[in-house]
């Protein structure tokens, strides 16, 4: 991918307003920059600051918690809800550090995380931009689930020393065990190449070394939506946290599809060239992937407008 900070484009934004996200066990976006960091900090109330980094939490997220702590004491007494509460806490742990193997691997690129928000259905860490290149990509997409990796052996290990390992101890509700047996799962389902999850980041990486990266995002939002459709269909019959995955990972690809698009529109065009577009001869239309059905673009748009006129076929 071309490096847009190279020289001022028409598209190019502020570190502030470019937050790509990388999640955790799912990875989002692609709607309006700007509108999208408001959406997530507005309802997130900072922890705490770590090299740099600010930790949020989603308010949905204490309401996941304070629904729990309520069933789990309902079912079992105080004793039961804190033991399942606490599970829940050193499991979001994980999906802490997770983020943070997401975030450190960009830093070594120069890309900064301003925030990581925690979710309901996992962590979100959002980066100043997206990476220039498949390679950078890649690293920093498998950085997320090696954490997982160690996190795993580390408990296997502990585990180990205590004595045999088999799924009893797991059954029995053993605190290691279950957190060992969660985060095999979670590699195991992050590294699905259903984008923009880690594992469709990971093939949107391999393709784009293949091709160009707007056709290798289409290709691996394709794919990614089909797993959406397979999870909703599981989620009607089983989990109901399914179907909300499955919208998530449907409105992602999407949205991520449409930016690489918006991107591969963008670039070579310096702001300087905005006002004298009048009467582009069809070719130029053709080779931008724009209609010609309007050839005008008003000097006095915003780059939002210009971009979603471009998505829509009007320009």
């Amino acid at each position: 991918m071309s490096n847009l900070a190279a020289k001022p484009h028409l598209f190019s934004t502020s570190p502030a307003e470019r937050p790509i996200q990388l999640r955790a066990d799912l990875t989002v976006l692609a709607r309006d920059p700007l509108e999208s960091r408001l959406v997530v900090v507005s309802w997130s109330l900072p922890i705490l600051r770590i090299a740099g980094i600010q930790l949020r939490i989603h308010v949905t997220f204490l309401l996941l918690i304070g629904w729990l702590a309520l069933g789990y004491y309902h079912a079992g007494g105080s004793a039961a809800a804190t033991g399942r509460v606490l599970f829940v806490l050193v499991l979001f742990l994980c999906v802490v550090l997770h983020e943070f193997g997401h975030a450190l691997a960009a830093k070594a690129y120069g890309i900064n995380t301003p925030d990581i928000t925690l979710l309901p259905i996992g962590g979100v860490a959002r980066l100043e931009r997206m990476p220039e290149e498949p390679k950078q990509e890649l690293i920093i997409a498998i950085a997320g689930p090696l954490v997982n990796v160690i996190i795993a052996f580390c408990l296997y290990i502990a585990i180990g020393t205590r004595g045999a390992f088999d799924t009893a101890t797991v059954e029995r509700g053993d605190l290691l065990a279950n957190l060992f047996a969660v985060n095999v799962g979670l590699v195991m389902f992050n590294l699905l190449p259903a984008f923009p999850m880690d594992g469709g980041r990971v093939l949107r990486a391999l393709l784009a070394m293949r091709m160009s990266y707007a056709r290798a995002t289409q290709t691996a939002a394709t794919i990614g939506q089909a797993f959406a459709f397979v999870f909703g269909f599981i989620g009607l019959f089983g989990n109901p946290l399914l179907l909300f995955i499955a919208l998530f990972i449907y409105i992602g690809a999407s949205q991520e599809a449409a930016l690489a698009q918006m991107k591969d529109v963008s670039r070579g065009l310096p702001v300087s060239s905005v006002g004298r577009w009048r009467k582009r001869p069809l070719s130029r239309m053709r080779s931008m992937r724009c209609s010609p059905r309007r050839s005008t673009i008003f000097p006095w748009w915003t780059r939002t407008e210009m971009l979603r006129a471009c998505l829509r076929g009007t320009i």
